[in-house]
C-alpha cells in the first residue's frame, strides 16, 4: 500500500515518512473527523443529499480509489492457481463462513442484550465477510494479492446468493432458539448485488482492464517502475479522506452518546481479534505461508460493513440502531485491523523465521 510495493514473498522494505507514522496519520484523521462533526454538525445533512439510494457518493468515492492501486498489482493469470491450496481454501471457508457469523452471533447476544437494535445490527455486521478493506489490510500486511483476489472474489458472489438465507436463518430461527423475538427481513438477491457491484465490482473491472491494457501497450516493466508507484499513494490519501469522512459523519453522536459507542464497539473488538487469530493458527497449522495466512486472515476478520449498513438503513431506517451498529462498525475496524497488521508482521517474526 501506499508509497512503497509490499511484494509477496519479500521483506517488508524500508519505509518511507508517510509510511512509518501510518497509524498515527490514521488516528489523526479519526480526530480531525470527528471535530469536524461537532464544528460542522450539518455534514450529515450535507451527506444525505449526495447520496444516491443507499449509497453515499463521497464514501462510494473513497472505498473505490482506495482499492484500485492494489488490484492493479493483482496478478490476475495466478489467481485459479491460489485454489489448488485445497487445505488451505476448505479452512479459510469454514472459518469464514460458519464460525464467523455464528462468532458475532454469540458476541452480539452477550453483550447487547438489553439493546435489541444494536444487537440486530450486529448480527447482520457478522453475516457477510469483508470484500472492500480486506484488500488494503492484506496490501499493507504484505499478504498474497492473488490470493485474496480470489478469496474476495467468491465471497462476494456467496453474498449475493446467500446473505438473505443467512439473514433468514439467524434472525428468524437461530434469534428464537436463544429466546429473542424474531425478526423478519426482507432483501432481495439485486439489492445485494448491487451493493458489491458498486464496492467491489468497480474498483476490480477498473484494475483488470488498466493492468492488462498498460502490459499490451507499455509492458510489464513499465507498469512495475512507473505506473504502480504513480498510483500508489492513492490508496493512503484515499484511506485518511475515507476515515475523515466516515468519523465527520458521527462526530456528534461520538460525543453525544459515547457509551453507546463503547457498547457497540467492544463486541466487535472481541470479534476481529479472536478471528484474525484464529485463523492464523489453523492457516498455520494447514501449511500456510505467511503471504497465504496473512490473505486468509484479514479475509476472515473484516466484515462488509458497507452491505450491512445499506441493509439496517433500508430496513429499519436511517436513524435506526442497527443503522448506528452499522455505522459504528468501520470507524472501529480501521484501527483495530490496522493493530492486526502490526500483529501479523509480528507473528511472522515469530512463525515464520525461515
Amino acid at each position: 500500500m501506499s508509497t512503497i510495493d509490499c511484494a509477496p514473498g519479500k521483506s517488508r522494505k524500508k519505509l518511507s515518512f508517510l509510511d512509518r507514522f501510518l497509524t498515527l496519520w490514521i488516528f489523526l484523521a479519526m480526530l480531525l473527523g470527528v471535530s469536524l462533526g461537532n464544528i460542522f454538525p450539518e455534514i450529515p445533512k450535507w451527506s444525505e443529499e449526495v447520496s444516491y439510494g443507499s449509497t453515499n457518493i463521497p464514501l462510494a468515492v473513497g472505498l473505490i480509489l482506495m482499492m484500485y492501486p492494489p488490484l492493479v498489482k493483482v496478478q490476475f493469470s495466478k489467481v485459479p492457481k491460489v485454489f489448488a491450496k485445497t487445505k488451505l481454501m476448505l479452512v479459510s471457508f469454514f472459518v469464514t463462513w460458519v464460525i464467523g457469523p455464528f462468532l458475532m452471533f454469540i458476541l452480539a447476544i452477550t453483550f447487547l442484550a438489553d439493546y435489541p437494535e444494536y444487537m440486530t445490527g450486529l448480527i447482520i455486521i457478522g453475516l457477510a465477510p469483508c470484500i472492500a478493506m480486506v484488500i488494503v489490510w492484506n496490501e499493507l500486511a504484505s499478504g498474497n494479492r492473488e490470493l485474496v483476489a480470489g478469496l474476495v472474489g467468491i465471497n462476494s458472489l456467496l453474498q449475493v446468493f446467500f446473505f438473505g438465507l443467512y439473514a433468514w436463518f439467524y434472525l428468524e430461527v437461530v434469534l428464537p432458539a436463544f429466546g429473542f423475538e424474531a425478526l423478519a427481513i426482507d432483501i432481495t438477491i439485486a439489492d445485494i448485488a448491487t451493493t458489491v457491484g458498486i464496492y467491489l465490482g468497480l474498483p476490480f473491472v477498473s484494475a483488470v482492464v488498466t493492468r492488462y491494457a498498460v502490459l499490451k501497450w507499455k509492458g510489464e516493466e513499465w507498469l512495475n517502475s512507473y505506473l504502480i508507484p504513480k498510483i500508489s499513494p492513492i490508496t493512503l490519501i484515499s484511506l485518511l479522506f475515507t476515515i475523515v469522512f466516515m468519523f465527520s459523519l458521527k462526530g456528534a453522536m461520538i460525543v453525544a452518546i459515547p457509551l453507546d459507542v463503547l457498547r457497540v464497539a467492544l463486541p466487535l473488538v472481541f470479534f476481529f481479534g479472536l478471528m484474525f487469530f484464529l485463523m492464523f493458527i489453523l492457516g498455520k497449522w494447514a501449511g500456510a505461508s505467511y503471504e497465504d495466512n496473512a490473505a486468509l486472515s484479514f479475509t476472515a476478520s473484516g466484515n462488509n460493513f458497507e452491505l450491512a449498513i445499506a441493509v439496517s438503513i433500508g430496513i429499519f431506517g436511517i436513524n435506526s440502531g442497527q443503522a448506528f451498529a452499522g455505522v459504528i462498525g468501520p470507524l472501529v475496524e480501521v484501527p483495530a485491523l490496522i493493530l492486526m497488521v502490526q500483529i501479523a508482521y509480528w507473528l511472522k517474526s515469530k512463525w515464520y523465521k525461515s
